[in-house]
């Protein structure tokens, strides 16, 4: 057997996909052999300091640092038209977002969040979803954000009452619904692979192979697969019993194109929203680094 490709990665701990590939061999299958970057998997769950460009997950692509990353769709578009790496179009994940308050909070409609700071991770899906989740329900301009940082990190303000409502993902949501939290609004999502400029198709499409396998050992035996959320859970977090055996399995994983009119969708809401500003290529051809 030839030697396996080694690859540096780090998953967003939305999903399952990459600890299944792991455990079932899937990635070796491929032909592959990733290294997960743990100070940036775990550094997208803390507090970030700084803003923009300053985040755990956009250094290895400020440093041109080969990495295969991913985040939401309108994240990645943004990160890439911000001279940071590339998305792949060619594969997208189906996520997960929720809104949620403590249960003694005053919030208990989406429109009872007017001018209330809401925690986000800055210029991330937590953040993107805010919006997108809002704008039929008030105006832009009494949506308001507090930037907090990851995962971890909203939850944990809201539950500290540093913040009055937060912008969750999975398995945050999962871990929310166990704390006895009030969801306010909340629904799907997309995610987009974001990697460096060097990346390699050929490693991509079987790295995508691997996760699409993944996938379908999910649909196949979910219950098998549910205590690998534990690698999910953010580490100050981790000592709590969590019923991981009842959660769900989280993001989903398609390995086909993201259609062009969802591509045309984000780019309107990123300007609608003045989330573009750090954008200085907007092209869609040379954003993407296309498998085809």
């Amino acid at each position: 057997m030839s030697a396996l490709t080694k690859i540096r990665i780090f998953p967003t701990g939305m999903r399952l996909h990459e600890w299944i590939a792991f455990e079932e061999g899937y990635f070796r299958a491929e032909g592959l052999d990733p290294e997960v970057m743990w100070d940036v998997y775990l550094g997208q769950m803390k507090a970030w300091s700084g803003g923009y460009k300053l985040r755990p997950q956009d250094q290895p692509f400020l440093e041109g640092a080969q990495a295969i990353g991913n985040a939401c769709a309108w994240g990645s578009v943004c990160n890439a038209g911000a001279g940071m790496g590339k998305f792949v179009p060619d594969a997208y994940g189906v996520a997960r977002h929720a809104i949620y308050v403590r249960p003694d909070s005053r919030v208990r409609r989406p429109e009872d969040l007017r001018g209330v700071p809401i925690a986000v991770g800055l210029m991330a899906g937590s953040h993107y979803n805010v919006p997108y989740r809002l704008e039929s329900y008030l105006p832009l301009t009494d949506i308001k954000i507090e930037p907090v940082g990851g995962f971890g990190r909203r939850l944990d303000a809201l539950l500290r009452g540093e913040v009055e409502a937060a912008s969750l993902l999975d398995p945050q949501i999962y871990m929310a619904e166990e704390l006895g939290l009030r969801k306010i609004l909340g629904g799907e999502f997309n995610t987009l692979w974001w990697v460096d400029e060097s990346s390699e198709r050929d490693v991509l499409r079987r790295y995508f192979a691997a996760l699409a396998r993944a996938d379908a050992a999910i649909d196949r035996d979910l219950a098998r697969y549910l205590p690998l959320w534990m690698k999910c859970v953010p580490p100050e977090f981790a000592d709590r019993p969590w019923h991981v055996e009842q959660w769900g399995p989280g993001e989903r994983f398609v390995f086909a194109p993201y259609p062009a009119e969802k591509l045309a969708e984000i780019m309107a809401a990123i300007n609608r929203w003045g989330m573009g500003r750090e954008m200085q290529i907007t092209e869609f051809d040379r954003l993407a680094l296309s498998l085809a």
